[in-house]
């Protein structure tokens, strides 16, 4: 006769199968959080090299070294840094260590400022209200210089809001609602 107690043999076997299936989830669930530990702990020196690029690029253009400042720029600035694409923007507006080219410098001006950097909206405002590398629309230099001025710091929001009502000088009243209107709606990631 069988005991209650002791499992078949077929039965021994499952339960070992499970028991090893269990043992080995496990493993690999503590593989894959040992994993994301370590991809945590590289995400912040990658982060800090970043900004220590940025930085250096910074330092680089206030030696007047812009060449050295474009070129640290420019891999930032293709990774998607806004800071980066609006500093290069400037570079290319102005010809400083690269070509003048009002086409480049709208186009990085347009990144930054879709994902919201201040400094990228008001040098795109302005790049409108002159209309070099884009064509010269008021309304949409009042949204941006607009939105720079309501994102920007405070020692930068004023010299953003003089920019803003220079602009607002040029254009009737039902143009400026419509800057404003379109500065209202405007959404990180939209131009």
């Amino acid at each position: 006769m069988i005991c209650a107690f002791t499992p078949r043999p077929d039965r021994a076997a499952e339960i070992m199968r499970r028991s090893a299936a269990w043992a080995f989830r496990c493993l690999t669930l503590r593989r894959l959080a040992a994993g994301l530990v370590v991809v945590a702990l590289c995400a912040g020196p990658i982060c800090q090299a970043r900004a220590d690029e940025l930085a250096r690029a910074n330092a680089a253009y206030a030696r007047g070294d812009y060449v050295s400042a474009v070129k640290l720029l420019m891999p930032l600035a293709l990774r998607g840094n806004a800071g980066a694409q609006a500093s290069l923007g400037f570079m290319y507006e102005n010809g400083y260590g690269a070509p003048q080219a009002y086409d480049a410098a709208a186009d990085l001006y347009v990144q930054a400022a879709t994902r919201g950097n201040p400094f990228g909206q008001a040098m795109l405002g302005l790049m409108y209200d002159k209309g070099h590398g884009v064509p010269q629309d008021f309304v949409m230099a009042y949204k941006w210089l607009d939105l720079a001025a309501a994102r920007a710091p405070q020692r930068q929001r004023d010299y953003f809001l003089r920019l803003r009502n220079a602009v607002a000088s040029k254009m009737s009243p039902a143009q400026i609602s419509a800057g404003q209107r379109l500065a209202l709606f405007w959404a990180p990631g939209r131009p």
